[in-house]
């Protein structure tokens, strides 16, 4: 017995010097595995406590009026987007259990804009106007606040961690200019547009929709999770008034076509020129405002643009 494992033993550690192995590697490889897991725990819980930290001036100030005070001095900063990292892509079809109204009058956008709520009437002064689907971190929603001061503008996002990040973006900007009174006209709000689209926003209510960079659904058996199709365009249609824009961009050539396409089929609306393009400020907004359009422009890549109008209901169909 002795023999037999001493043989096994030289046999091994012959079999070590010949390929050039260390012994010793595999103890190596888990403790550097064990390492790593450990940092990752570690990297976890850092960014779960600075976003549990956020949150409780999230609770203080998400619905507060102009004159609420802040918590404590400098408070409120401008949050860090590495404690937010989430993946790129949410399954549309998946409950996700959100909150959602269960028709538009039963919404209370005075917790978003409380700014715009008259508590004498108990009723908003303004109505959403501009939506930013899928608005990601927020950098075309930021531009729009400043842009279009007179009007209210709405994010909605399906990634919580996202949701948060933008949140208190927002928050910190209006903190920040308060004397100004800025950023009180944008918000953002957890939600499914593939879904609940109707269940926010009022017939004709919106005059502009924004879809900037969505998920390209690559494989053909997803195509049917990507954000525009011809029922979603229906819901658009309904939601967004007559003479009101859609605003589409991406840089998958693909995906262009494909939603170009199905807009350019859909009864309700039309192309735009490419002249019309070159001279709103919205497309050239969205071209270089958003996270994913500066990653694009960073890699020299390509961007195709899109922007089609709301034609008018016929009569037939009123």
């Amino acid at each position: 017995m002795l023999i037999a494992h001493r043989t096994a033993y030289l046999l091994s550690h012959r079999l070590c010097q010949i390929y050039r192995i260390n012994p010793t590697s595999n103890m190596s490889l888990d403790s550097d595995k064990e390492a790593q897991i450990r940092h990752q725990r570690e990297s976890e819980l850092k960014r779960k406590a600075y976003r549990d930290m956020k949150e409780e001036t999230r609770k203080v100030l998400k619905h507060a009026r102009i004159e609420t005070p802040t918590p404590e001095p400098d408070a409120v900063g401008l949050p860090r987007k590495r404690f937010y990292r989430q993946r790129a892509h949410s399954n549309p079809f998946s409950d996700h259990r959100l909150d959602y109204p269960q028709e538009p009058s039963c919404m209370e956008w005075q917790k978003l804009y409380p700014h715009y709520f008259d508590e004498t009437t108990g009723t908003m002064s303004k109505n959403v106007e501009i939506a930013d689907i899928g608005c990601g971190y927020g950098g075309l929603l930021i531009q729009l606040a400043t842009a279009f001061p007179e009007k209210l503008s709405l994010g909605m996002e399906i990634r919580v961690q996202v949701t948060q990040y933008v949140e208190d973006r927002i928050i910190a900007l209006r903190e920040q200019n308060k004397d100004a009174e800025q950023y009180q006209n944008v918000a953002v709000l957890r939600g499914n547009a593939m879904k609940f689209t109707p269940n926010f926003f009022f017939k004709g209510q919106l005059s502009k929709m924004f879809f900037c960079f969505p998920d390209p659904h690559f494989k053909q058996r997803k195509h049917k999770a990507r954000i525009i199709t011809s029922t979603l365009l229906s819901e658009y249609a309904y939601v967004l008034r007559e003479g009101g824009i859609i605003y589409t961009i991406t840089d998958v050539e693909d995906l262009h076509k494909w939603m170009a396409k199905h807009l350019e089929e859909h009864p309700l609306f039309e192309r735009k020129s490419v002249e019309w393009e070159k001279n709103d400020k919205c497309v050239q907004l969205m071209m270089n405002s958003t996270e994913e359009g500066q990653k694009v422009e960073r890699n020299k890549g390509s961007k195709y643009v899109a922007c089609f109008e709301r034609l008018p209901t016929p009569e037939d169909c009123d």
